[in-house]
């Protein structure tokens, strides 16, 4: 049985303000990008969450494969993904997506995936499979994973993930812990937390990150204590961006977050110790996370030199 949404009542969407605005995806690359995900039966989050980049995104040829399937079996307030029974595993998805890395000739991935409370593993076993597909064809791509929280089985599923070493491991906090029972009533803001930590503690070397949506209602200093939870945890990479409603089932938009607002909490999570920060009304988890990662790599390096030096 799946969770319904929690605002059943049609909540009204407000007019998006000037910068959050995009322009509709036209480009010949947005349309070369298209189809080579449905010739290889590829679900993306880009499109089953009405990405707000996605024109810019695919019309680079970089799109974030959603495996698993195009059904989850929870239904978030603020997810515009669907809700039911998934259909069984596709045995071909991890090389699909491998496929797919080499025929857009991604420098890096993003892959993520629904929800699939309906797997004894939570479908930690799929993401396994696509590492490895992606280390055989496209060797010198990295990998970055998005993963659910594996409810009720995140050490198993977390421990085998990470021994297949993607380069970085994702896990979404999404909102403030006031938040949760509205917003992610399926999920567990600790449990998330603690995902995290986890990776942390079992691998140093891949870099960890996390995402929030501001605009839901939050406080600020409710969020300056999410970044604090995130940091304690080891987490190095923040992400944040803007609330958007899918549609008027989903929860509502409390307030369109200025980009000068989104500037000064960028400042805070930097002096907090992150080795990045992406904060804009556009920013999701997937967006430049190539050029991203590369900022991370010579953060650490530099990081890493001070240390050599501040020692000899």
């Amino acid at each position: 049985m799946t969770t319904p949404l929690i605002a059943p009542v049609t909540a009204p969407r407000q007019r998006k303000p000037d910068w959050i605005r995009v322009k509709a995806p036209t480009s010949e690359g947005y349309a070369e990008t298209k189809r080579l995900m449905r010739s290889l039966n590829l679900a993306t989050v880009c499109e089953e969450a009405a990405c707000p980049n996605i024109g810019e995104c695919w019309s680079k040829k970089h799109a974030t494969v959603m495996i698993l399937g195009d059904t989850c079996t929870r239904a978030c307030a603020f997810c515009n993904v669907k809700t039911g029974m998934p259909r069984a595993v596709d045995l071909l998805e991890p090389q699909h997506t491998a496929d797919a890395a080499a025929a857009l000739g991604l420098k890096h991935i993003v892959v993520t995936s629904v929800d699939r409370d309906d797997l004894p593993d939570g479908g930690a076993s799929q993401f396994v499979k696509v590492i490895e597909a992606l280390r055989r064809t496209t060797p010198t791509t990295t990998i970055e994973i998005l993963t659910p929280d594996f409810r009720n089985k995140h050490d198993r599923a977390v421990e085998a993930i990470v021994a297949a070493r993607p380069d970085v491991y994702n896990h979404n906090l999404e909102t403030v812990p006031r938040l949760y029972p509205t917003i992610r009533p399926g999920a567990r803001y600790y449990a998330s937390l603690r995902l995290l930590e986890t990776v942390k503690r079992l691998d140093p070397s891949i870099f960890t990150k996390s995402g929030v949506m501001v605009g839901l209602g939050e406080q600020r200093l409710e969020v300056h204590q999410v970044m604090d939870d995130m940091r304690s945890a080891g987490i190095d990479f923040l992400t944040m961006g803007q609330y958007l409603q899918p549609t008027p089932r989903h929860a509502k938009v409390d307030e369109f977050v200025t980009p000068d607002a989104f500037k000064a909490y960028a400042s805070i999570a930097r002096a907090k110790g992150f080795l990045l920060v992406a904060a804009s009304p556009l920013t999701r988890s997937s967006y430049h996370a190539g050029d991203d990662f590369e900022k991370m790599r010579a953060a650490r390096q530099a990081q890493l030199a001070r240390a050599g030096a501040a020692t000899t």
